[in-house]
């Protein structure tokens, strides 16, 4: 079976060719914003091609360039490129080790290679990769009849290997954000308040006095921007511009939405699914209601964008997610045809999922494409980052669970208010500038197949994974919510994981079992009970002591959207007038790995964010959109605030690997809701756990 994304591009020379020098030139669609996919991509490679890492070169990812594999998402560049890339180098692999065979008038089967090096009983033949590549057409559909490895040969895969993307960026050559083109100029852009919002009047002559430099004013529409030679003189007059402005039909947000339970207030779609409503019955009936308010990505670095239109071509750098589907939204804005723009990737602050990344690229290509010639960089401040890139949707989660007579679950529903996971389209320039007749609407998202289930980012581990009888879910999917929501770590999925794991407890607490017992009552699956029962060995669970006592230690445990890799964590905690972190463990079965330095430290990072979720974060609503907008309106974990954390990965050896970047969030955010209750002997049930809401549980 030919993977999909090698299907969608079958040229094996799309994904393998042999440079002169000694070097294997390997591309690949899928983007570095931090989580050290280049560096497992590549290991796979040079893995299937019996080559060192050092022997292989990898494209940076641009159009034209790479194969079309979409959005870098999911956490599934190692599951699904991964594949690809695998399947291509093996047939690659076979197709020199059948021409070097044939030359060297023995089997195929006889051949070995090492280093890139063709070996006959462990001897050198005199022929590599480089004396064959000549004499080999690789401008050929895949067949996928190559067999790969299996782990037990691997001698690359599996072991940690140094990340290939960091010395440049210790010595500040990787990020777009320090790229500089002769002849660059510098731009800001004046949003809108709200995007209906139309401009109504803009001082000039003020502006370009408070800029204190030569500024030009771009107009078109409600679209502004301020472009210098000087960035400093393009940054002074955005700020004049926002004094000295005035819009029609700017919207007024209430405070109130900025609570999740708001969103039943909203208009929505109803979506069930699963069993019908239970009948009434004599089990005992739990209820408790959950919430998660709007987040922030938090990018440590704001977004930004470069672009230059030139000889009726249009180049666009970028940090986002991907290369093509960015060059079919400038298509679609600017008219051109998809060949006229070459989208390139430059490496920026990671975000794991839809930050401003997309707007900063389209800001540059919009002044470009109106001022031809000179390279534009669109630089965003950090309140543009905060008030203008997609957040994360709030959700409101209702459970209710039935219990038989010793206690065990066997009836869940799960009834979610929810704004959209997944929410690109329309950009916000876009919003801004005239319409354009000639545009294509942003393309609809694809239909499932007939009989396939719908997907949706609101219900991912909306059930926990454990073997309960009866289920059913019901969304409400509230479109559109106050402010834009998109993509962000994990979707719906570790909000869903942290209230069904936190239910899970107060379920355990009603039938007078252990936590850890309760679990592995429900629990079959043995990959899931082995993640379970070592964690709780790691952090010495028969130590657990009684509630109440301002010290917790709290359990979780989810399978990855309910097909993926399963993760267990468990959260020691103290709380006084605040929740401080004392050490976290985690045990993951995520397959096959190829990176475990790697591996541990996406698992780690996963772990710290949804630390900083429970306890910190929070997007305010309020005026003309978000009034969270610096670091002193939105804190999250400070280094200080880390506690240590121990991972454990297990069953590596699985010939199939699974996503790592999203798999520890969910379980960390309910071990330590757990942990808190645990210590608090009550229950904190909204995010974040602040020091109100934790004065206000100890005096309920």
């Amino acid at each position: 079976m030919i993977p999909a994304t090698l299907q969608a591009n079958p040229e094996l020379d799309r994904w393998v060719r042999f440079e002169p020098h000694g070097f294997a030139r390997i591309a690949f669609g899928k983007v570095e914003y931090g989580q050290g996919t280049v560096t497992a991509l590549a290991q796979i490679a040079a893995e299937e091609l019996d080559l060192p890492l050092s022997m292989v070169r990898v494209v940076n990812a641009a159009t034209g360039a790479v194969p079309d594999e979409g959005m870098t998402v999911g956490s599934m560049s190692v599951e699904s490129s991964g594949a690809s890339v695998r399947a291509a180098c093996a047939e690659v692999r076979a197709l020199f080790v059948a021409k070097a065979a044939e030359r060297l008038g023995c089997l195929p089967g006889e051949i070995d290679i090492r280093d890139g090096i063709f070996l006959v009983n462990d001897l050198p033949t005199g022929e590599d990769y480089w004396t064959l590549a000549p004499h080999v057409d690789l401008a050929r559909p895949a067949t996928g009849e190559a067999r790969w490895k299996s782990p037990d040969r691997h001698r690359l895969v599996g072991q940690s290997q140094p990340r290939l993307d960091l010395p440049a960026k210790l010595y500040g050559e990787a990020f777009l954000h320090d790229i500089r083109l002769p002849g660059m100029v510098h731009a800001r852009v004046l949003r809108q308040p709200g995007p209906k919002a139309r401009l109504a009047h803009l001082d000039e002559a003020a502006i370009r006095q408070a800029a204190g430099g030569e500024v030009e004013i771009l107009r078109d529409a409600s679209f502004v921007a301020f472009i210098s030679a000087r960035e400093s003189v393009a940054a002074k007059a955005l700020v004049a511009a926002e004094a000295n402005v005035a819009w029609e039909d700017a919207r007024a947000l209430s405070p109130a939405l900025t609570e999740p339970a708001s969103l039943k207030t909203l208009p929505h779609t109803d979506h069930p699914a699963g069993a019908e409503p239970p009948e009434g019955s004599n089990r005992r009936r739990h209820t408790a209601t959950y919430g998660k308010p709007y987040i922030a990505h938090g990018s440590m670095g704001p977004s930004c964008g470069l672009a230059r239109f030139e000889d009726g071509k249009l180049t666009v750098w970028t940090h986002g997610q991907g290369v093509y589907p960015l060059r079919q939204m400038l298509a679609r804005i600017s008219g051109l045809e998809p060949e006229k723009i070459e989208v390139i990737h430059a490496q920026g602050a990671g975000c794991y999922g839809h930050n401003g990344s997309d707007d900063a690229a389209v800001d540059a290509a919009v002044i470009a494409l109106r001022r031809p010639g000179a390279p534009v960089r669109v630089q965003w401040r950090r309140e543009d980052e905060f008030g203008w890139s997609p957040v994360g949707t709030a959700m409101h989660i209702e459970l209710a669970a039935e219990l038989d007579p010793s206690g065990r679950l066997v009836d869940y529903t799960a009834e979610i208010w929810s704004g959209p996971h997944v929410g690109r389209g329309r950009s916000l320039a876009e919003a801004a500038l005239p319409e354009n007749p000639n545009a294509a609407p942003p393309p609809a998202p694809p239909a499932p197949p007939p009989g396939a289930p719908r997907f949706s980012g609101g219900l991912l581990n909306a059930i926990p994974s454990y073997d309960i009888p009866t289920t059913r879910t019901l969304e409400h999917l509230v479109v559109p919510t106050p402010v834009r929501t998109s993509s962000l770590r994990g979707l719906g999925g570790p909000i869903n994981t942290f209230a069904g794991e936190s239910f899970v407890d107060e379920l355990a607490e009603i039938a007078g079992q252990d936590p850890l017992a309760y679990r592995l009552s429900m629990l079959v699956d043995p990959r899931g009970r082995a993640v379970v029962e070592k964690v709780a060995d790691m952090a010495d669970w028969g130590r657990r002591w009684a509630a109440g006592t301002g010290r917790g230690l709290g359990l979780a445990y989810d399978r990855h959207r309910d097909r993926a890799g399963y993760v267990a964590a468990v959260v020691e905690v103290e709380v006084e007038a605040e929740v401080r972190l004392v050490k976290m463990w985690c045990a993951a079965d995520a397959g096959l790995i190829i990176n475990p330095d790697g591996a541990r430290n996406q698992i780690e990072g996963g772990m710290i964010m949804a630390a900083s979720w429970v306890l910190k974060e929070q997007v305010r609503l309020g005026g003309t959109g978000i009034a969270t907008t610096t670091w002193d309106d939105y804190p999250i974990l400070r280094f200080s605030e880390v506690p240590p954390v121990e991972i454990a990965l297990i069953n590596t050896k699985d010939p199939r690997p699974f996503g790592i970047g999203e798999l520890s969030q969910g379980p960390t955010m309910g071990a330590l809701s757990n942990a808190v209750a645990h210590a608090l002997g009550t229950r904190i049930r909204e995010l974040p756990f602040t020091r109100e809401k934790v004065a206000a549980a100890l005096l309920s």
